[in-house]
């Protein structure tokens, strides 16, 4: 007790702020003294935003064989008909953000992708057919447009993704296994995640908002209401949300946007280099400090890094003060910009630091497509090729200086499909005959005289097929 007395004289002597120090307490605990004080709820923006948020159905008619014993030739041969097929609807679920009040819807491209009839269902159980503006692998996005006959439909207004911060509360609002719509909160986990799918524009803003198979196509929204993103994949062995959900960023979304409605597609600006993450290895190679930026593998002669001074074995660091960390990250920055616009990108140039600009271009056709479809009789009758280009190449989604003619598809039940072509195969030679442009092909097909051996390069990795008929 003296002790303590002696303590409190000292910090007396010494002022009153010693004296607040030394008898210090937490607060005392509050009651709430009003309603206001007790609840805390998101109920006025969930009200104005779920009316904009609709469930899609995508519906399909496939064939199928009534039963397996129907295809047994035997069973033909002693009841004297063929196997039946019989039509079957398949339908894919998921959700869509009205972005435009006469009826215009975003969604996954993954929602609607092969199928039929598009049927939009409004909050208020209207069911509308929808039309198909544009529908994009690449960023996985598509846009939707519904006749209202001049009604208004209320909106999600886009909000700026590149404001978003780890920790920001987020609400996801969407149709998760066809339950009804249903809203979820958590926070923004991360952002910029890239390794997420093989998807060259996917650049993902992570939630741990329950997100759950139905979600897809759905708003991701910042608690003032606004678009944060389009609620696109999970991470799960069970199909149920674990807490690790991803949303496509509402700025590349407001582009495929503008792109659908602009007309002519989206048209998405090109560098003209292809890069690889920097890691701590070649880090240390390139006497960089730490690990980070990407290092050019290639530059496209005549492209936009080439002509602001960027060669092979330079590094990018950020683009606009966003860093990026791998080419997805970077291919993300350019798609969010439009062919013209100029960047500032944080560079090693010649083994000096320096910001330059760079100004965006479309990727060129260059040589010219020559989109054909392979007739004939020849292993790839029914294929459809074209001629590599920059454009093409970013199309699907390969290394911009790829040269040759490519597979864009092929159909089912012919040749080039039974074979195991693929979207995406590069066709080198035909018996011999190095192929550099369609014309390259199709003569030399024709002149097989029933013998082809060809040489197919198929993700880096040459294949050899040998066929005779």
């Amino acid at each position: 007790m003296r002790l303590l007395i002696a303590a409190i004289l000292v910090a007396s002597l010494a002022g009153p702020f010693a004296v607040d120090r030394a008898l210090a307490a937490p607060p005392a605990a509050v009651m709430p003294q009003s309603p206001q004080q007790i609840h805390l709820t998101f109920a006025p923006v969930v009200k104005r935003v779920a009316p904009a948020v609709v469930n899609v159905y995508s519906r399909s008619v496939v064939e199928a064989r009534t039963n397996p014993l129907f295809a047994d030739p035997l069973f033909q041969q002693f009841f004297g008909f063929s196997p039946e097929l019989r039509r079957r609807v398949q339908q894919s679920l998921g959700s869509g953000v009205i972005v435009r009040s006469d009826g215009i819807i975003l969604t996954n491209n993954h929602v609607i992708e092969g199928g039929q009839n598009i049927i939009v269902a409004l909050s208020d159980k209207r069911e509308f057919k929808a039309k198909v503006l544009l529908a994009d692998k690449r960023t996985d996005l598509a846009v939707l447009k519904i006749d209202t006959k001049g009604e208004k439909l209320p909106i999600v207004e886009f909000g700026n993704s590149d404001r978003l911060q780890v920790g920001d509360l987020v609400l996801a609002i969407g149709n998760p296994f066809g339950v009804g719509q249903t809203t979820t909160m958590g926070i923004v986990s991360a952002l910029a995640r890239t390794g997420v799918s093989a998807n060259d524009y996917q650049f993902f803003i992570q939630t741990d908002a329950a997100i759950n198979p139905g979600n897809s196509g759905g708003a991701l929204v910042t608690t003032d209401g606004k678009l944060a993103g389009i609620n696109t994949a999970i991470v799960s062995r069970t199909g149920g949300s674990v807490g690790i959900g991803f949303a496509i960023p509402a700025n590349l979304a407001r582009r495929v946007l503008e792109g659908a409605l602009g007309g002519g597609g989206i048209k998405l600006p090109w560098i003209g280099a292809d890069a690889q993450a920097i890691t701590g290895d070649i880090a240390q190679g390139l006497g960089l400090s730490r690990p980070g930026g990407v290092v050019l593998k290639s530059v496209y002669p005549g492209g936009p890094v080439a002509r602001a001074g960027l060669k092979k074995g330079d590094v990018i660091f950020s683009v606009d003060g966003f860093a990026v960390d791998d080419m997805q990250s970077l291919n993300y920055r350019i798609a969010t910009h439009k062919p013209g616009d100029t960047v500032k990108m944080h560079v090693r140039r010649g083994g000096k630091t320096t910001d330059i600009a760079v100004k965006l271009d479309l990727p060129p056709e260059n040589p010219p497509r020559e989109l054909t479809t392979v007739a004939g009789r020849s292993p790839m009758t029914g294929a459809k090729v074209e001629n590599l280009s920059p454009a093409v190449a970013l199309e699907l989604q390969m290394n911009d200086s790829a040269k040759g003619v490519v597979i864009v598809s092929t159909q089912s039940g012919t040749p080039s499909a039974g074979y195991g072509f693929q979207a995406g195969d590069i066709i080198r030679s035909v018996n011999g005959i190095t192929i550099n442009r369609v014309g390259d092909l199709t003569r030399a097909l024709e002149g097989a005289n029933g013998q082809w051996n060809m040489v197919v390069d198929r993700d880096g990795r040459q294949m050899r097929l040998s066929v005779s008929g």
